[in-house]
């Protein structure tokens, strides 16, 4: 899934369609128009129309500039669009969403829950592939990345890590990040994030 139009709109019932509408859900319950929320997220309205009606499918920077205005982890967002949230979650029924534009890949290994503050991301970059965020959805969240394949730089502010096969880095996050995979070959890494 990427920022590409899909044509009839994705299945009824899929993470996109799921996700269109929670998105559209958390317009509503603010009040906002489509007019407020592309002021406040800097996402143009018609974008942010397309999206809300799943005829595009959002980028990790979009979703990561929602998540901001939304006061939301990506994941907790996803976590918001899963049927059911077992305390058990098996391989195969871990979330994934894709930015194939970006090169990018997320698979939510253990996704939020109610009652845990914690959850466990699997991040993969291709070879060259960054993803930048303006902002943390919550100011002050803590974040471990562990690097499992490849290499990466982990911009935090403005100090730069980079990162091989078995480094660690931990940070609160209170400004923008950006994630680049200098290659040769993709990244593969885990992000414990803790609500603060």
């Amino acid at each position: 899934m990427g920022s590409a139009e899909v044509a009839a709109g994705p299945p009824d019932g899929s993470v996109d369609a799921r996700l269109a509408a929670r998105l559209g859900e958390l317009r509503g319950e603010r009040g906002w128009s489509l007019e407020e929320l592309a002021e406040r997220s800097g996402v143009s309205r018609s974008t942010l129309s397309r999206v809300e009606r799943a005829e595009l499918s959002p980028t990790a920077a979009m979703l990561g500039k929602l998540c901001t205005v939304y006061e939301r982890t990506m994941s907790r967002l996803l976590s918001e669009v899963e049927r059911e949230p077992p305390g058990l979650v098996r391989a195969g029924r871990q979330e994934v969403w894709a930015d194939t534009s970006a090169g990018f890949v997320r698979r939510s290994v253990s996704p939020p829950h109610a009652g845990l503050r914690g959850e466990v991301i699997e991040g993969e970059l291709l070879p060259g592939a960054a993803i930048a965020y303006d902002a943390p959805p919550v100011p002050g969240l803590e974040h471990h990345v562990w690097v499992l394949d490849g290499a990466v730089e982990i911009t935090v502010g403005e100090e730069t890590h980079g990162l091989r096969r078995g480094d660690c880095v931990r940070f609160r996050l209170w400004g923008p990040s950006r994630y680049h995979c200098p290659g040769p070959a993709a990244v593969r890494y885990a992000v414990v994030v803790v609500l603060p």
